[in-house]
């Protein structure tokens, strides 16, 4: 899956998210280390007695219904589901809205053990050739236990096409103690990774309106996760650096934090240049792996504040990426616990390629936001 393959992705935003990415620490003052402190007592947001946890009723209905892109450019879907008791039916019944013409395409399920679990009967079903910006119905399940769920197409490609993304990192479990890496992943999350022509689900690439999204992962054993992905930086950075990759989004830790663009691509073994310096053609670097887990947060961070660092935050929290065109996108991070709509972090992205002046600093007062309506919006 060579970059070269997709310098046709109109240079657009570009998102990579990868599974684990550290930088080395720089003992400088950097920008702002949030003193916010999350509640130690459970959320009441989303109580376990919740209507989204309720299993529904019947014999075998399908569970944990979910979908992915199922192509590489948005005109595929993957619908995934569970029945708990027995394989059942295969067969996903779909039709567009406004549309009396129902198809139907057929799925596979697959069953795991992990240790002494049992996994339910997974199903994935791909359909294929949907239209865009259209509003698709489809139906999973056999006789009173079938379940109806909707879904809107992206709206084409192209560099100019707003569009926008909530993004929350999950980390799946590992190979620790079992023969085959990743078996809960591969077996739950079927990805489109054979369109970009992957040989693996862990590498590929989509694309969705004006965002070329790359998918990375790493993992090891390495203590609270320190330089990890170090191997992964020396092998990709320069790359991300010469075709201008706009933002990395990265997982595992178990906190935010959001770096300035720099880049460390000067350093060699003989120069001795080992920590990151400013760089306009780099990506800026997002750790948004705060989606929740069982040993908590990471609360420790490098003191003092690397000068890279721009952000950072020991809570639970989502992130949103709204992509204006083809030259600004905004990113703002909310923290779970927030009972309103409240940006703990936000900063606007100028893509290096479109747009080469120099960012304007991050916003601390999100009321600040600079004046969009000279932006154009081209369809």
């Amino acid at each position: 899956m060579g970059f070269e393959k997709h310098r046709d992705a109109y240079h657009a935003l570009v998102l990579c998210l990868l599974a684990v990415w550290s930088l080395a620490p720089e003992p400088v003052d950097g920008g702002i280390t949030s003193n916010w402190v999350r509640d130690a007592n459970l959320s009441a947001d989303m109580p376990l007695w919740s209507d989204v946890f309720r299993v529904p009723p019947g014999y075998n209905a399908p569970q944990q219904v979910h979908i992915t892109q199922g192509d590489y450019v948005g005109k595929g879907v993957i619908i995934s589901w569970i029945t708990p008791d027995e394989p059942g039916s295969n067969t996903v019944v779909y039709w567009a809205e406004n549309s009396t013409v129902k198809s139907r395409a057929e799925g596979i399920v697959l069953t795991y053990t992990y240790y002494n679990y049992t996994s339910g009967y997974i199903h994935h079903c791909t359909i294929e050739r949907l239209e865009y910006d259209t509003k698709y119905y489809y139906e999973v399940g056999i006789g009173n236990t079938t379940r109806a769920f909707w879904f809107i197409t992206p709206p084409g490609l192209g560099p100019d096409i707003p569009y926008n993304f909530g993004l929350i990192v999950m980390n799946m479990l590992g190979d620790q103690g079992e023969d085959k890496p990743f078996k809960p992943y591969t077996y739950r999350f079927h990805v489109p990774y054979g369109a970009s022509w992957s040989t693996a689900p862990f590498w590929y690439s989509i694309k969705r309106a004006s965002a070329h999204i790359i998918v990375m992962a790493s993992y090891s054993s390495y203590v609270k996760h320190y330089m990890e992905g170090e191997t992964m930086r020396v092998m990709y950075e320069p790359w991300f650096v010469e075709y201008k990759v706009d933002v990395v989004f990265a997982g595992h830790v178990h906190a935010y934090e959001r770096s300035e663009r720099i880049s460390n691509i000067a350093y060699n073994i003989v120069n001795g240049e080992c920590t990151p310096r400013s760089d306009e053609s780099a990506p800026v670097y997002i750790t948004i792996g705060d989606g929740g887990n069982l040993e908590g947060l990471a609360t420790e961070f490098t003191e003092p504040q690397p000068s890279y660092s721009a952000f950072r935050e020991a809570s639970f929290g989502h992130g949103m990426l709204e992509i204006k065109n083809r030259t600004h996108a905004f990113f703002s991070w909310h923290r779970n616990e927030d009972e309103i709509a409240v940006e703990a972090d936000s900063a606007w992205l100028l893509n290096r390629y479109w747009h080469s002046l120099k960012e304007p600093s991050p916003y601390k007062d999100c009321s600040l936001k600079p004046d969009l309506s000279s932006l154009v919006y081209n369809s």
